[in-house]
Formats: structure tokens, C-alpha cells, sequence
């Protein structure tokens, strides 16, 4: 039996939010942390972000909460078309995806794919890239690949 990804470290769990400023402070206050400041995603200049094979000018506003070996992503899309937006439009507030640290984005997007889970959007952010795998039939949540530059 062979692992698909290679991995089976969760790195990252994304959830998505209306408000991410409210949102943030009440995570905050929870875990008895400061609140990160929320960073907006490049403008598709800069990302190359694209979803459903077209692409997207798409941005988000982010904000990380790090708790030990996993990250807490809060994300808040704009308007625009996104699997993110279509996410928060379709299902509400909630979590959007797992995430797993890789090595080799283009073969594990081509495995994936064979396995009938498909690239949803890509994108690239400083230091490296990131793919959302529609995982959702089979594992009942989007996988997202993470590949930082060495």
C-alpha cells in the first residue's frame, strides 16, 4: 500500500470565515495569544493563481495561528472566483482543508488526479506554492500541498 503524498504529517488545518479581524481576536483570546496580523495573498501578478484551470484574480486575507507542530490558517476570500469563495457561498463558515508539507508538486498533482482527486486551484505565494485537491468525495475534505523552495 503506497502513500500518495509521501507524507502523512498534517501541517496546516484552513478555516474559512466571514470576518476574519473578529475571528482572529476570538482565536486569540481562546488560546490566550497575541492576534497575528492578517496579510492579503498576492495580486495573480505574483500568485499565477489559478482555479478551475483558468485564472483567477482571486486574493484572501490570511491570518496564522501556530500551536506546536500545527497551523491554524483563518481565511477570508474576496469576492472573486475561488475555491474559497465558492466554499464560504456553498457551506458557510468552516473548516476548508488539511494541509501537507511536499516534496514534487507536479508528480503528486499527477497521482492525485489519476487517484480521481483533481487540482481545484494553485497558486504560488513567497518561498514557494500551494495546490487545493478536491479530496472531498473520497476523504471529506480538500487536501492542500504545500512546497516551500529549498
Amino acid at each position: 500500500m503506497k502513500n500518495l503524498l509521501g507524507t502523512n504529517f498534517i501541517t496546516q488545518i484552513g478555516i474559512l470565515v466571514h470576518d476574519i479581524e473578529k475571528t482572529s481576536q476570538v482565536y486569540a483570546d481562546f488560546f490566550g495569544v497575541e492576534k497575528p496580523e492578517a496579510i492579503i495573498t498576492d495580486t495573480i501578478e505574483k500568485a499565477q493563481t489559478e482555479y478551475k484551470g483558468e485564472p483567477s484574480v482571486a486574493r484572501a486575507k490570511l491570518a496564522f495561528f501556530n500551536m506546536g507542530s500545527l497551523q491554524v490558517e483563518l481565511i477570508e476570500p474576496d469576492e472573486n472566483p475561488s475555491t474559497w469563495r465558492e466554499h464560504l457561498d456553498e457551506h458557510g463558515e468552516g473548516v476548508h482543508h488539511i494541509a501537507f508539507q511536499i516534496e514534487g508538486m507536479k508528480e503528486k498533482i499527477q497521482v492525485l488526479e489519476q487517484a480521481q482527486m483533481p487540482l481545484v486551484q494553485k497558486g504560488e505565494y513567497e518561498g514557494g506554492r500551494y495546490a487545493y485537491i478536491d479530496s472531498v468525495q473520497d476523504l471529506k475534505v480538500m487536501i492542500e500541498l504545500l512546497e516551500n523552495d529549498k
